[in-house]
């Protein structure tokens, strides 16, 4: 069986920080690639500021060519105005990968940081300090980038447990 390098962005979307987080897997070896920030301006009205969302991150896209990307979900909270308007820069981060034909993959925050960290619960600091133990090499300098890519380590695990899932189940069948 050949192993073949899969390049994944992970995207932690926010109206005023979308973190942007790029590895490579190739089988449990990661790899970082590259991270970045793209910021709108407050001042700027909604739509425009949706605009600088999705043209940065097809931009990214554009550069480093992933295969695959991950999204954190949107989690509610007690302001729903909040809320709508972090959904909508959420939608950017889905439309700018499904534009190019990527494969989305979404997950909820407390599976990353379950994934990431060993608990559902983890803080900032500590998603921060295991993403620098996984990649060593990784330059970030926000917890924004280091939550796209904690986002991007959790699809490389993820896609790697439902490939593993279905080899087995594949080699049953056969028998």
């Amino acid at each position: 069986m050949v192993r073949q390098t899969i390049r994944i962005i992970g995207i932690d979307p926010g109206l005023r920080r979308t973190g942007w987080g790029i590895v490579e897997a190739d089988g449990s070896r990661l790899s970082y690639v590259a991270s970045g920030l793209i910021t709108s301006d407050s001042e700027d009205e909604l739509a425009y500021r949706l605009r600088a969302i999705h043209e940065g991150l097809v931009g990214v896209i554009a550069s480093f060519r992933p295969h695959e990307a991950a999204i954190e979900e949107t989690f509610v909270n007690k302001d729903a105005r909040a809320t709508l308007k972090l959904g909508q820069a959420r939608g950017m981060a889905l439309l700018a990968p499904a534009q190019k034909g990527l494969k989305v993959a979404e997950y909820p925050p407390n599976v990353i940081k379950k994934t990431v960290t060993g608990t559902g619960h983890g803080e900032k600091g500590q998603i921060q300090a295991m993403v620098g133990f996984l990649l060593p090499k990784a330059k970030f300098e926000s917890a924004d980038e280091a939550d796209a890519l904690a986002i991007a380590i959790c699809h490389a695990n993820h896609r790697a447990t439902e490939r593993a899932v279905a080899t087995r189940l594949l080699r049953e069948a056969a028998r």
